[in-house]
C-alpha cells in the first residue's frame, strides 16, 4: 500500500517480489506503472487520477465507502485515505499481509512535504475522525490481525501510525501479532452503543451528534487494546 511521502518514490526501484499487489492511494500511482488498483475521494482532482491500463483498476467511494461501513465507519476507522485505503483492502482483498510505505503521516516544515513536491498534510487537518492518528492505526491494526492479517510498516523514518516496522524481505513471513481480545471486544461495544456510524460516508453532515470526549476516550481504548496484549489471539 503506497502513500504520498517524500521517500515512497523510493519504490520505483524495488523489484515486484514479494508483493502480489499494489494499491497506490491518490497520486502514488506515478510512482511506478505496474500498480494494480488505485484509489482516490471523491474531490481527487480528475486531472491527477488514474488511468487505468490491462489489469488495473480505479477504486472510488462508490466501493470504499461500504468496505468502510463495514468495519465501523469513517468516525471510528479515520477519514483520510490511508486508514480507508487499508480497510477496502481488508474487505475487499482478503490479504494476510498489508505492507503500508509511504504513509506517516509526518511532513515537514520545509521542503518537499510529498514525492511530487508541496501538497496538503490531510491527516493533520482539524478532524473529529482524525484526533489520535496513533489510535486509528491501532484500530487497525487489531481489526486486521481479527481477520488474520498482519499489518506492518516499511518506512524506517518517524511516523505516525504505531504499526510494526518491517524489511521489505521479511514481508512474506509476517503474522499478526498480540492484542488485547477484552480490550478490543470493549471498544467494539462501546463504538456500537455511541451509534455513529454514518452509511452514506458523508460524516460531516452530522458532525453535531459526535461527542469528542466519547471518541477520545474510545481511541484511548484502541491504543490499550493494540500496545497492552493479555494474550496472544492469533
Amino acid at each position: 500500500m503506497l502513500g504520498s511521502a517524500p521517500m515512497a518514490a523510493e519504490a520505483a526501484l524495488w523489484p515486484r517480489a514479494p508483493f502480489d499487489l499494489v494499491l497506490a492511494i491518490n497520486n502514488s500511482w506515478r510512482i511506478r506503472p505496474d500498480w494494480d488498483v488505485a484509489i482516490h475521494p471523491h474531490d481527487f482532482a480528475e486531472e491527477r487520477q488514474a488511468r487505468p491500463g490491462p489489469g488495473q483498476r480505479v477504486v472510488t467511494e462508490a466501493e470504499f465507502v461500504p468496505a468502510q461501513n463495514a468495519f465501523g465507519g469513517f468516525v471510528y476507522a479515520g477519514a483520510t485515505m490511508a486508514f480507508t485505503a487499508a480497510y477496502w483492502a481488508l474487505q475487499a482483498l482478503r490479504p494476510s499481509v498489508i505492507a503500508v510505505y509511504g504513509c506517516d503521516m509526518q511532513y515537514p516544515a520545509s521542503g518537499p512535504t510529498h514525492f511530487y513536491g508541496t501538497g496538503t498534510p490531510d491527516p493533520l487537518r482539524a478532524d473529529i475522525t482524525l484526533r489520535s492518528l496513533e489510535a486509528k492505526s491501532a484500530r487497525l491494526m487489531v481489526l486486521a490481525a481479527m481477520q488474520g492479517c498482519a499489518v506492518v510498516n516499511l518506512s524506517c523514518g518517524p511516523s505516525r501510525l504505531i504499526l510494526p516496522r518491517l524489511a521489505r524481505g521479511a514481508v512474506a513471513a509476517a503474522r499478526p501479532g498480540v492484542w488485547c481480545a477484552d480490550l478490543a471486544a470493549e471498544a467494539l461495544a462501546r463504538e456500537a452503543e455511541l451509534g455513529y456510524l454514518v452509511p452514506s460516508g458523508r460524516y460531516w453532515e452530522e458532525a453535531g451528534r459526535f461527542d469528542p470526549a466519547a471518541l477520545d476516550r474510545l481511541d484511548a481504548l484502541w491504543l490499550q487494546a493494540a500496545t497492552l496484549p493479555l494474550r496472544q489471539t492469533a
